[in-house]
């Protein structure tokens, strides 16, 4: 008999655990977490993201997904595997900032102006506790920066300069259209 376990609600803002410096992961624990890995995926997936960290579920843990793909919320994202980054370091970061549009699952209906490093570079252990270093670029580092951030206690409404409904967003976006 399997055992199956309730997905976990997504925190949304106002809730603590958005806030607090999330705990490492110690190395024996690694082969653990597989069903919080999981949850996280089922959420960031139901949930149209491209990503998703372990306290928007409510684990104050340092584990997050990155999943960039084309879906309803990122229609040009680029694909690629879904990858765990556990206890991640940045190790490395452009000095130069480019400016998008960022949305969250924690945050929903709402979209910020968000600057980020282009380029960012990351030490992890992996989910069979291998440890990688990894860089990203473009929309994906957007993503690894994002995810980082909600470990540290941080949204993106903390460094937005400016802040647009879903739906305004939807509509400048379409205006901007060929």
């Amino acid at each position: 008999m399997t055992l199956i376990l309730p997905v976990p609600d997504l925190k949304t803002l106002g809730a603590p655990v958005l806030r607090e410096v999330a705990r490492a992961v110690p190395p024996a624990e690694i082969p653990h977490l597989a069903p919080l890995i999981q949850n996280l995926l089922t959420v960031m997936s139901q949930e149209h993201g491209v990503g998703i960290a372990a306290p928007q579920i409510g684990r104050s843990l340092r584990v997050m997904v990155v999943a960039s793909r084309p879906n309803l919320r990122y229609p040009d994202a680029p694909l690629m595997e879904p990858l765990v980054l556990i206890n991640p370091e940045l190790v490395q970061m452009d000095l130069g900032v480019v400016w998008g549009w960022e949305g969250c699952l924690s945050i929903p209906q709402q979209r910020g102006w968000v600057g980020r490093s282009p380029t960012v570079t990351v030490r992890f252990h992996q989910a069979d506790g291998t440890l990688a270093t990894q860089t990203f670029t473009d929309f994906v580092a957007r993503i690894v920066q994002h995810e980082y951030d909600h470990l540290q206690g941080v949204l993106w409404v903390d460094r937005s300069i400016d802040r647009v409904s879903e739906a305004e967003y939807q509509r400048r976006q379409g205006s901007h259209a060929g």
